[in-house]
């Protein structure tokens, strides 16, 4: 190799390393503070987005407490924008807004965006008011499981996967076999059992029957407007008519100050690379699944 050509590798390699070095210079520092949406003079109202699917619920429950515990934060606004996700997470975020509403200390809205559906519903109900725009999607009041199956693909393969298991359906819903009747018979009645726990919160929160809810409860997807007249929503609106309606509900009519939460995580180089994407979905989930999208 010439000299020259050898400086331009050196130079090439100086520079990789150097935007290396950069990178994860810039992981260490913080995120700023998110700054208020709105200002005002009015209540201050505490907002909290629940976007994208529902993987956990940490995150969200420890900004509704921060808000709570704040003297200063007169009602919580949710910002709902989900398609849905996992049935645990978003039973226990419609959990804690309901027992914030029970407390009553502070109105809670929920504003419903682009999508609130399944999941995203779930956690709507559980505020003193659920606002959609008329164009929302929401509904979609269901329960899925989901799993790949593998078996033909190992077969061709000429693979197999070896399981000593405790009991028959201990290994059921593994990738690497088909599902046997006994599976699906245990896993409906699973299926079953959530959805009917989503059905009778749905029927005790919106004043509706059991039968009214399962004829809605099918999975299909209402717009906003329907989902009013269905007496799933309270009041069409878009994000400025929640803040809006939730300042006037502490019993201030003038204009509220909104307050988003400051989150202090350190960006990886991940964050860099992928964005916000969430990294418990990026890989694909090989375990089955409930979900309620």
């Amino acid at each position: 190799m010439s000299v020259s050509r050898y400086d331009r590798v050196l130079k090439w390699i100086l520079w990789i390393v150097g935007l290396f070095l950069v990178l994860l210079v810039m992981s260490l520092f913080r995120r700023p503070p998110a700054e208020t949406w709105q200002t005002g003079d009015g209540p201050r109202i505490g907002v909290v987005k629940v976007e994208g699917q529902i993987v956990e619920s940490e995150r969200i429950i420890r900004q509704l407490d921060r808000f709570h515990q704040r003297k200063d934060i007169d009602a919580i606004l949710v910002q709902i924008n989900s398609p849905g996700g996992v049935v645990a997470a978003s039973q226990e975020i419609y959990g804690k807004l309901r027992k914030l509403r029970d407390q009553g200390s502070q109105p809670v809205v929920a504003s419903l965006g682009t999508v609130a559906a399944s999941g995203g519903y779930y956690v709507a109900v559980g505020a003193d008011t659920i606002m959609a725009n008329p164009g929302t999607t929401t509904g979609s009041i269901g329960v899925t499981l989901n799993y790949p199956v593998a078996a033909e693909l190992m077969d061709k393969l000429g693979l197999q996967m070896e399981v000593i298991k405790s009991g028959s359906l201990k290994d059921a819903g593994s990738p690497f076999r088909s599902p046997t009747d006994s599976d699906r018979r245990s896993f409906q009645r699973v299926i079953d059992d959530l959805h009917a726990q989503f059905t009778e919160v749905i029927a005790a929160e919106r004043d509706l029957s059991l039968e009214q809810v399962r004829e809605l409860a099918t999975g299909e997807v209402f717009t906003g407007r329907q989902a009013l007249e269905l007496g799933l929503v309270d009041i069409l609106g878009g994000f400025e008519d929640a803040v809006t309606l939730t300042g006037q509900l502490t019993g201030d009519t003038r204009r509220p100050v909104v307050v988003r939460p400051v989150e202090r995580r350190r960006i990886s180089l991940w964050d860099y690379f992928l964005g916000n994407r969430s990294r418990t979905t990026w890989f694909p989930q090989l375990l089955p699944q409930y979900l309620m999208r």
